[in-house]
Formats: C-alpha cells, structure tokens, sequence
C-alpha cells in the first residue's frame, strides 16, 4: 500500500502530539499565563514559535532529510556522529526520560502523601510501576499508534478540555499584571520559556518513530511517507497551539485570585483545586501521569531505535531494558536535580538544533552545501556553549567578553546574530565558489574551442 488513509493519518498525528504533549508541556504554559498576565498572548507568540513551530519543522526537516544523522553529516561526518549521540542521550536516558518519569510524582503524588510516609521510597515505588508500564507499551513499537494515538492521547485530550470548560463556566477571574521579564520583553520571555519544552530537540528523535509507525501501516513510497510525516507534523501542532492556548488563559485568570507560585505545578493544582475541589487531586495526577507516560514511550522508543543502529551486538528489545532502568534509576535522584542539569544543556544544544531546522527548510536552494552548514552551526555553536558554561559556572574570561556584546544576549538570545553572520558567510563563498567553478568552465569550453 502506498497510501495512508485519512483515519490512520489522524491516529499516527495523535501519537505524534502525545510524544511532544509531557508534564513539562503541562505546566509551562499555565505558569506563562500566570506570570505574564495581560501579557499573555504575546507571550505565548514567542512561546509558539520554540514550542510548536520548531518542532513541527523539526519533524519535517528530519522526514525530507531522511533521519537526523543524514541532517547532520550536511555539517560534518565527525560533528554528525557527537551531536546525534549528544541529542539522544540528553532528551533520552539522561535527562528527557527521568525527567517525564518523576515529574508527575513531584507535582500530583508527592503533595499528598501521608506523614510518616518517605518520600524516597515512594518515589521508588512510584517509577518502579510508571517506568515497567512504560517499558511494556515501548516493546511494541509497531502498536504505539493503536495503544497511543486510539487511547491514551484522546483520553488526555478530553480530560485537559474537561478542566478548560468546566473554568469557562466557574471562572477564576480577569488577568492579572505581568511580573519579571514579561513586564519588558514578554514576547523574548515566551520564546525561552519554549527551550524548556524540550520539543525542538525531541522533534529531531521522534521522526524515526513517525517513520516506524507509518510503515507500520504498510506505506513504502518514501515520498508518500515524507508527505504523512509533515501532515502528521502540522496536525499535532495546531493541537500543541490549542491546548497550550487553553492552559494559558486558566493561568492567566488564576493570577489575579491565588497571586504569584513558584512554578506551573502549583498554578494548575490551584486552577483544578478551585474547580473541582479535593477530588481535582485524583484528576490532576492521572493528567500529569498520562502527559508523562506518553512522551517517556516516545523518547524510550526512539532512542533504542537509534542506538540499535550503533551496534548490532544490542537488540532493540534489550536497549529498551536499557534504557529503562537507567532512566528509573536517574529518575530517582529527584526533579529538581534534574532540573538544574538540564538547563544549561538545552542553552548549549537548543540554538544548533534550531539553526540545523532552518537549514533543512532552505535546503533546496543550499543543495547541501558543507560550508554554510559548517559556518552557521560554528558560530551559533560557539556563542551558545559559551553561555551555557557561564551558568554552570565556567567562564571563559574573554571569550565570554566578547560575547557578552553580542545583541540579545542579556536575553539568552546572543547566539541569533553570530547564527545570521554564519549563514549569510557560508551562502557568499558558496556562490563565490560556484561563479568560479563556472567561470572555469567557460573557459575549458572556449579553450577547446580554439583548439578544434
């Protein structure tokens, strides 16, 4: 068959949304709304662009690219090789997975546990039960579009629709005032705020389990199945933008009732609590243990997908294992852990992964070309890592100087400019390169010319 019907194209963007759509994803933009206020919406224009747009054109750079490390090798053999594995490991076993495994006990369990209870070994009980069921459903790979994209995710989406409507009808209030960076820049604000999504870098994973799940179906053509990648891409996005939507305008209505909290977790739990009252507690963890199985399937499934091709000595079966235990294992050393190495790694590796997209996206007018590819990942590579090492600590004394000048970068953005100075260097020699080459041409012909 080289078709896929409308009904599986539905079923396959599904699964493609509950692979982005974690607790992260969750809890973000409520907390946007919250803090942003009356700034919400342009902050969510940002948040839109680093949260839905690059992953979508993620998912499709990957799918006309022909997989992640053929996107890279544009750059370099050696660069492809350490940025892929880098890519896997860092939205995979050692931070994306345990992070999607703990999130839902520290923000829907750990509140109401009873006292005298230890939270160490409920946290272990609790991954030791999410991680084996996980492990179960990721076996399958061939069945994740029945199991996700006809089951999971639609009771997700229902239940995440249930909360919004029923805050339609018991309304928590108007929006309140914008605090921290939304007061001057909530657009720039929104757009970082979308790194922590972490869907930019997963989009670039997933494009293999989309790949599996349409093959599944018995679509061969490579065209047809880059066609259903990118149709799957744009379907999950415009669910990303309506549930995000949704999320944000309950955050933004609960500013001015339960004024500032630390963080999206609690502003749901509020926003649900008010509705619902005690039993939104019961709601709230099957939301966030839901948001949280489906993206650690994902992220599990893909990566044994992708380091079963490093070595044939591994099975796919025994890298999910793998993969399992180890990230059980990390997800146990707590969230906030996680979370403060997770940061500066998405700052270091966030800006390539959203260059490499664009490239893709202007490829046929590139055709490939080495150097520009090199030169724009160089220079945003450089300013990038740089930054992120500053906040772990490392200073580069006047390297980090230097970029400290740079436009944007008070603001997290300083890579932008040195990633535009890179293409536009990159598409000059190549054009330069190409007038030469001709221009030889030329002259080969006329000088075979005079000799006849």
């Amino acid at each position: 068959m080289n078709k896929l019907s409308k009904k599986d194209l539905v079923f396959i963007s599904l699964m493609l949304f509950s692979l982005f759509f974690g607790a992260g994803n969750l809890i973000f933009p409520p907390f946007l709304g919250q803090t942003a206020g009356n700034q919400s919406w342009i902050a969510m224009l940002g948040f839109f662009i680093t949260a839905v747009g690059f992953p979508v054109l993620g998912v499709i750079a990957v799918a006309k690219s022909g997989g992640l490390n053929n996107l890279a090798k544009r750059v370099n053999p050696i660069f492809a090789a350490i940025f892929t594995v880098l890519i896997y490991l860092s939205i995979g076993p050692c931070l994306g997975i345990p992070r999607a495994g703990s999130l839902p006990f520290e923000m829907a369990v750990s509140p109401y546990l009873p006292q005298g209870v230890s939270k160490t070994l409920a946290l272990f009980l609790f991954t030791l039960v999410f991680f084996l069921v996980a492990y179960w459903l990721s076996l399958s790979p061939a069945k994740l579009v029945d199991r996700m994209g006809k089951v999971l995710t639609p009771i997700l989406l229902i239940l995440i629709s249930l909360v919004f409507i029923a805050g339609v009808f018991k309304p928590l209030g108007g929006y309140g005032q914008p605090t921290g960076d939304y007061m001057a820049s909530p657009f720039v604000k929104g757009f970082l705020e979308g790194y922590l999504t972490m869907d930019t870098i997963a989009a670039l994973n997933f494009g293999i389990v989309i790949a599996w799940a349409i093959k599944s179906k018995g679509v061969k053509d490579e065209k047809v199945m880059v066609s259903a990648s990118i149709k799957a891409g744009v379907i999950a996005g415009i669910l990303l933008v309506i549930i995000y939507s949704m999320l944000a305008h309950l955050g933004a209505t609960s500013g001015g009732r339960f004024g500032a909290t630390e963080n999206g977790a609690q502003t749901l739990t509020n926003v649900i609590t008010y509705i619902f009252g005690k039993p939104g507690a019961l709601l709230l963890a099957v939301i966030f243990t839901l948001a949280c199985l489906t993206t650690c399937v994902g992220l599990i499934t893909s990566c044994s997908q992708y380091f079963m091709t490093l070595t044939s000595k591994i099975s796919y079966k025994n890298w999910v294992r793998i993969l399992s235990l180890s990230s059980m294992t990390l997800a146990n050393m707590g969230l906030t852990k996680i979370l403060a190495i997770s940061v500066p790694v998405l700052n270091a590796i966030y800006p390539i992964s959203i260059m490499l997209i664009v490239l893709a996206m202007v490829d046929n007018f590139l055709k490939g070309n080495s150097t520009v590819y090199s030169l724009t990942i160089l220079f945003t590579g450089v300013v990038s890592i740089v930054d992120a090492l500053g906040q772990v600590g490392i200073k580069l004394g006047f390297v980090m100087d230097l970029c400290s000048k740079l436009p944007l970068y008070s603001q997290g953005l300083g890579w932008i400019v040195p990633a535009i100075v890179g293409l536009i260097l990159g598409v000059i020699i190549k054009v330069v390169k190409e007038k030469f080459a001709n221009n030889k041409l030329v002259e080969s012909a006329d000088i075979y010319a005079e000799i006849r």
